[in-house]
């Protein structure tokens, strides 16, 4: 605590408050007392945030094969691995959101038996594109993060764990897994909050999060900064939320002592 009371930290904060003590009596925030955009941002805020956690939880569902194929796996499994995940961190989202939606989601309507099928009413709308295309990209970069944690983790924990008779999926479970989810927990951490910055990508292709609120709000009241500013504090306050929470995570993980 005492750290925080340095001269240039407290010259930050004061700056800090006297602009948002700025914002909040000079700029127009009338509308946020209509019921309807308080709704809208409601619904905006649920989006935003569920399509985060469902996405990241997906994503390092299939980060975690990727990563262990590339760094076990036979050549059969480690190029298809390595090639998605190439294919994944080269390409920007936006195109992969792009072809999934208006290119394969644009064909489903001409197939009849796609149409006629209980998945239509699914797969006519925009969030199951959106939910394929970050959890791609989760998998993609995680992907390669763990590759790198699965091959740090020193080797010799390994051929003693099968010298005392472990199975192969008690090792993994036991020792491999969580040693090298510690090791990634900070860039974890990083990438979650990457995943978040680019959330807004889907207001392209009709989901109402967040980002599109604002647009709307801006659209139809002509206001300018005041929805942007709301905008970015509310990523800010999301981005908050991951950090504390990936920091208590790191807490929990027992610290080596020399």
């Amino acid at each position: 605590m005492r750290g925080f009371w340095v001269p240039r930290r407290i010259v930050m904060a004061v700056i800090a408050g006297l602009l948002v003590l700025w914002c909040a009596m000079a700029l127009n925030w009338t509308w946020l007392a209509d019921p309807k955009y308080q709704a809208l941002i409601v619904r905006g805020i649920w989006t935003t945030g569920w399509l985060l956690v469902v996405t990241m939880v997906l994503g390092m569902l299939l980060a975690i094969p990727l990563g262990l194929a590339q760094a076990a796996g036979p050549w059969w499994l480690a190029q298809p691995a390595a090639g998605f995940c190439g294919l994944i961190r080269g390409t920007p989202l936006l195109l992969q959101l792009w072809l999934l939606y208006y290119g394969i989601g644009s064909l489903f309507p001409s197939i009849p038996w796609i149409r006629q099928s209980d998945l239509w009413p699914i797969l006519r709308q925009a969030w199951p594109y959106a939910v394929l295309a970050l959890t791609m990209s989760v998998a993609g970069y995680s992907g390669e993060v763990m590759r790198g944690a699965f091959k740090g983790v020193p080797y010799g924990q390994l051929e003693a764990a099968k010298a005392m008779g472990m199975p192969r999926l008690t090792i993994f479970r036991r020792i491999w897994l969580p040693q090298a989810f510690h090791r990634v927990l900070p860039t974890l951490g990083g990438e979650t909050v990457l995943t978040l910055k680019a959330t807004p990508l889907v207001a392209t292709i009709t989901v109402v999060d967040i980002y599109a609120v604002s647009s709307r709000v801006r659209q139809d009241t002509f206001i300018v900064y005041e929805p942007l500013l709301l905008l970015a504090v509310v990523y800010m306050a999301i981005a908050g939320v991951i950090v504390l929470l990936f920091r208590w995570l790191e807490s929990l993980v027992p610290q080596k002592r020399v």
